[in-house]
This record gives C-alpha cells, structure tokens and sequence, in this order.
C-alpha cells in the first residue's frame, strides 16, 4: 500500500501534499529537514491531518501531482473535510 498524505502547519499556515509507503519515516525526515531544499524546510511543526491509502502507487503519484496542479489551499482543505472526495477524483479523472 502507498500513502497519500497531507501535512499542515500551524506556524506557517500552509499545508503539503506527499506519496509515501512509510509515514512515520517521512514525517521525521519532513520535520528535521532531511530534504534541506524542499517546500517542507519552511517550517518543523509539520503534522499529519488527512491519509489515503491505495494499491496503486501509480494512482497516487497521479492524484499527488493533480491536487499540486490545483495550488489551492482551500481545494486541500475540502479534500480534508471530505476525504470521500478522493475516491470521486480517481474515478472521474481516471487517476
């Protein structure tokens, strides 16, 4: 299974988008800034608030790359007042 996961954080106000098979792992690296060039560097209060898991990495780098497409703070936070609407995105953009 792969992760589809959203991070928020309070400091900073702003939210991220990543595709991980281990989340615990990521959320380290991405509050220790293991990726010193990354979006993530910008703050180290980074908490999970919305997962999706699927069979298909595929599927979700695909969903991964359409919600960043979208650059929308507000699209993000729908999607985490709905989670449902992820399962609608896959099968109406044939993700």
């Amino acid at each position: 299974m792969t992760t589809l996961y959203f991070l928020y954080s309070k400091k900073k106000d702003i939210y991220y988008v990543g595709e991980t098979h281990n989340l615990g792992l990521r959320l380290f690296q991405h509050n220790k800034h293991t990726f010193s060039k990354g979006f993530t560097k910008a703050a180290d209060d980074w908490e999970v608030v919305l997962t999706f898991q699927h069979s298909s990495r595929t599927t979700v780098l695909k969903l991964e790359r359409f919600i960043k497409k979208m650059k929308s703070k507000v699209f993000i936070q729908k999607l985490i007042q709905n989670p449902e609407l992820i399962d609608k995105l896959i099968l109406d953009k044939k993700l």
